[in-house]
């Protein structure tokens, strides 16, 4: 009796996943004239990232993200820069990154660095969703010891405020 009702049973759900399966249509190739009996070459990377577009692309030559004070969530203005040079590690497995976290100078050392930490984390985090390669990412904090600008007013502190894009590998 019971090799009767797992027999009827899978045969059930076998006819069940062929009911549910997608019919796919199929088209008939479409004529498109006559043939010449060339070939117009096609680029396979059409689109993708080259390592002279580092220099070039405007979106790739924006290696600096800035943050908020004591914050580590990425800007919404940063997002582009980080779907841009995400695309470019897809596009080059051989590239390599080493994003570089900054603090202003307020608060003690070993808070900088560990928010200069968190900030390179949040642009790798960023950079991951957006299909770059944990592989091709190094974090390294800096914290407060490599400013940009030695003043002590907000606008120098914004902009040490910062994670810096270091390509190490094109």
């Amino acid at each position: 009796m019971k090799t009767t009702t797992r027999v009827m049973l899978a045969v059930l759900l076998c006819t069940a996943a062929v009911a549910c399966s997608k019919k796919v249509r199929e088209e008939a190739p479409v004529a498109t004239g006559p043939s010449t009996g060339t070939v117009a070459p096609t680029a396979p990377t059409a689109g993708a990232y080259g390592p002279n577009d580092l220099d070039s692309d405007a979106c790739l030559r924006q290696r600096v993200v800035y943050f908020d004070l004591d914050q580590d969530t990425l800007r919404p203005e940063f997002q582009a820069i980080m779907a841009c040079h995400a695309k470019y590690l897809r596009d080059r497995n051989s590239a390599r990154i080493s994003l570089e976290g900054h603090a202003d100078e307020r608060g003690s050392r070993e808070y900088n660095q560990g928010l200069g930490e968190r900030r390179g984390n949040g642009v790798s985090s960023a950079l991951q969703a957006n299909g770059g390669s944990a592989g091709q990412l190094a974090v390294v904090s800096y914290g407060e010891e490599r400013p940009v600008c030695t003043e002590s007013n907000e606008d120098c502190w914004a902009r040490n405020r910062r994670v810096e894009i270091i390509y190490t590998a094109r």
